[in-house]
């Protein structure tokens, strides 16, 4: 998936209009820690506490350019794409409706009707929620806001343009961790690393209790895998998209899987050592480098703290030595 340098700067200029670029460090604590130099870029620093808002934006921004009537939206989400598509969705005065499994965590649930959406809870996991907000949209005439989409990926893609531009030609990371969930986060790093030029070899982050990107990189082919993480809500995938599928077998130079219990140590050190709140699946590219550290001693990497948004209960609880 690439995108023109036109397309690429009329994202920017929108995601710029409503937020402005997030920062990255090379925290001191984190390299003495893992024994090398550690670039942690810090999407839990946006308007809606995760990477996902920029996509939010520049699909909302594309609908309204193309004249589409619509009178109302719907999507399902575990919270951080349910928050976009709020966010977004209030800025362009268009109702919306986002559709979660029961037991979703609670403070992306409030936080989510903070922005004005009608929370709507069914099903057991993502894909019960995805199934019934379609459902939905069929029923109640509502514009059904996916969870992958090309105008989605190219709002992502700016916060992976930011990180690889600011590095001098030839100095990017070695190695970069994504978590995938359903993969517009590494599509948009393999977007940015197309259109920087950058050399970077990606690595996507799955929960190990989620394997289904996992077991489909290692298959070639679109695999189901059952979902049993506590803590990483945001990697909760059951189902791969087809299309963001077709660009982790081809742009993932390798797939790894992290536990719940590697995620919730990655939450504690991210806070000892750079003082951030990160959610589960905002803390698995640190697990993942932490996992691999044998392996990147000498190299520089990498990670993405692409969201913050964990219940306070939860966070309580890991901070307290808990694996979720």
């Amino acid at each position: 998936m690439k995108f023109t340098p036109d397309e690429v700067a009329a994202a920017q200029r929108t995601v710029y209009a409503a937020m402005p670029p997030t920062p990255q460090y090379a925290w001191p604590l984190l390299q003495q820690r893992l024994g090398f130099k550690t670039w942690v870029k810090h999407e839990n620093h946006t308007p809606a506490g995760a990477f996902k808002v920029r996509g939010g934006l520049t699909y909302f921004d594309q609908l309204q350019r193309s004249g589409a009537k619509v009178s109302g939206v719907i999507s399902a989400t575990r919270g951080n794409h349910g928050q976009s598509v709020g966010f977004a969705a209030r800025q362009q005065g268009v109702p919306a409706t986002i559709v979660v499994p029961y037991g979703n965590s609670v403070e992306k649930n409030a936080a989510m009707r903070a922005l004005g959406v009608s929370l709507v809870e069914h099903g057991s996991d993502f894909q019960a929620a995805r199934e019934h907000a379609m459902a939905l949209a069929q029923q109640q005439g509502l514009h059904m806001v996916p969870s992958f989409h090309p105008d989605l990926i190219r709002g992502v893609m700016t916060y992976w343009v930011e990180f690889f531009e600011s590095f001098a030609k030839g100095e990017a990371p070695d190695v970069v961790f994504v978590p995938i969930g359903q993969g517009s986060g590494f599509c948009a790093a393999a977007a940015a690393r197309a259109h920087t030029g950058a050399r970077s070899k990606l690595v996507g982050v799955v929960s190990a209790h989620a394997t289904a990107y996992l077991d489909s990189f290692k298959t070639g082919k679109l695999t189901e895998a059952a979902v049993t993480t506590v803590l990483a809500d945001g990697m909760a995938c059951r189902v791969p998209d087809a299309e963001s599928l077709e660009v982790v077998l081809r742009e993932a130079d390798d797939v790894v899987a992290v536990t719940d219990a590697e995620v919730a140590q990655a939450m504690r050190v991210l806070f000892a050592d750079t003082h951030n709140v990160a959610e589960g699946a905002g803390a698995a590219a640190l697990a993942a480098a932490m996992q691999q550290r044998d392996a990147l001693q000498g190299k520089v990497v990498g990670v993405t703290l692409c969201g913050g948004n964990v219940d306070s209960e939860v966070f309580a609880r890991v901070l307290a030595g808990a694996d979720a």
